[in-house]
């Protein structure tokens, strides 16, 4: 008798288990993988929730950051003016290692892509990507990668009055307050916004 290979009628059936559909298996960053794990053990609890809040601005994808990875770009003296032309020096200043300039704790940084735009006035857009820092305090006035009942969010959190809030940046959009009802989990602190044009 032949061992290994495909067996037919081996396996789940499709569309059985847990989830009632088919599957993907994912890669992510260990320091990260218990909390998505409890987050994802939450979800189909706050599906059938009627009073479920939706975030606004929540995150697509998460990237682990490289601290091996080195690129070294020129800086020039002079600042580039956005009003009239400046004279231009051939003088270079030095060179910038973008991982040494956005990421100040290798092992506890992240990347995320935003979703939506309930954070446009803090300059966050859809598609930007976040540097997320795990090693920084969430104090009140830092902008934050949070779970929320079950969903990734960005929001400024605030404290006001003993109460903990998640704040938009976008008048059109409402705050959310933390209260004994609301599963939050902060998973860092965004020290910087990546833009492209």
């Amino acid at each position: 008798m032949p061992r290994g290979g495909k067996r037919q009628g081996a396996g789940r059936p499709v569309g059985t288990g847990k989830y009632n559909e088919t599957t993907k298996a994912v890669r992510l960053p260990v320091s990260i993988a218990d909390e998505i794990l409890e987050a994802l053990a939450r979800i189909p609890q706050n599906l059938q929730n009627p009073q479920k809040i939706e975030p606004s601005t929540i995150v697509a994808s998460i990237f682990s950051t490289n601290s091996d990875t080195r690129c070294r770009i020129p800086l020039y003296l002079n600042p580039v003016a956005a009003g009239l032309p400046a004279p231009t020096e051939d003088y270079i200043e030095g060179k910038i290692d973008l991982n040494r300039h956005l990421v100040k704790h290798p092992e506890s940084t992240f990347l995320v892509r935003v979703i939506g735009d309930s954070m446009l006035d803090a300059g966050i857009h859809p598609s930007d990507l976040l540097v997320v820092d795990r090693a920084i305090e969430p104090i009140s006035g830092k902008v934050v990668i949070a779970v929320v009942n079950g969903e990734l969010t960005v929001k400024r959190l605030r404290k006001h009055r003993n109460k903990l809030w998640l704040m938009p940046e976008n008048p059109n959009f409402q705050p959310i307050e933390i209260d004994e009802n609301v599963d939050l989990h902060i998973w860092g602190v965004v020290t910087n916004v990546i833009h492209a044009l």
